[in-house]
């Protein structure tokens, strides 16, 4: 390991990550890095702390993101490990759950594909009552649901009433699977639309590669931003064991 003594310029430590000086002195002035000593003249004197600490966030952001890899070094930079390994053990509670969510609704991805996208008019139709009833949610959350664009009930000319169709059954089962897993509305709106556009769930298939792809490359930047971290921790704290030690 390089002294901790040794001396480097903002280009020093910009150049091993592709980044500019600039953004290495906004790092510093953001609290992700440590404050920089000045020369005489007035220029940064970085040292194998700050290159430690550049190396962990800049590893830390596309495992646990912005906000999350700013809490956890200015937590660090005060004094205070345990928020930040508590920032991150949300992260990873996060991405469990995020997880089961898409379990779900792959499940209900081929539960779904067995229904037809589109029913005839005079095919069943379910009234607010019974589709609440079949989700055990309130009437008042699929109205609520209807604001946020994610359901699109007709109304019975008749009495005025929404009634459900079988492609409107299909939004709210996936819809209700979404929100179990934390989704917003916005996002749930957003996953429904694209399936309402391809005419069924096929499209959801695609999404759902895709979210599970993104999802293991989260896991893996985190094994690299946790391990990243604890050198930077060992910089900080050369006296510390090893765990298992």
């Amino acid at each position: 390991m390089k002294s901790q003594t040794a001396v480097h310029r903002p280009v020093d430590l910009a150049r091993e990550h592709g980044i500019s000086p600039q953004t290495v002195r906004n790092y510093e002035r953001d609290g992700v890095i440590p404050p920089a000593e000045r020369t005489v003249s007035g220029y940064r004197r970085y040292t194998a702390v700050h290159a430690a600490a550049l190396r962990a966030y800049l590893a830390l952001v596309p495992a646990h993101g912005y906000a999350t890899a700013g809490d956890v070094m200015r937590a660090v930079a005060a004094g205070e490990p345990d928020a930040a390994l508590r920032a991150i053990d949300a992260s990873h509670a996060q991405l469990l759950r995020d997880r089961e969510t898409l379990d779900g609704v792959e499940a209900a991805a081929h539960l779904l594909a067995g229904s037809p996208p589109s029913q005839p008019a005079s095919g069943p139709q379910l009234p607010i009552g019974a589709l609440a009833h079949r989700l055990g949610v309130r009437p008042a959350t699929l109205r609520k649901w209807e604001r946020a664009g994610i359901l699109r009930p007709v109304r019975d000319r008749a009495t005025r009433q929404r009634v459900y169709r079988a492609e409107d059954v299909r939004d709210a089962e996936l819809a209700h699977l979404l929100r179990r897993g934390g989704y917003l509305l916005r996002h749930i709106a957003a996953v429904v639309e694209q399936v309402r556009t391809a005419g069924g769930t096929e499209h959801l298939a695609d999404l759902l590669h895709t979210w599970r792809a993104r999802h293991a490359a989260r896991a893996r930047a985190m094994l690299t931003a946790a391990a990243r971290l604890d050198e930077y921790l060992r910089v900080l704290d050369p006296g510390e064991a090893p765990a298992g030690g």
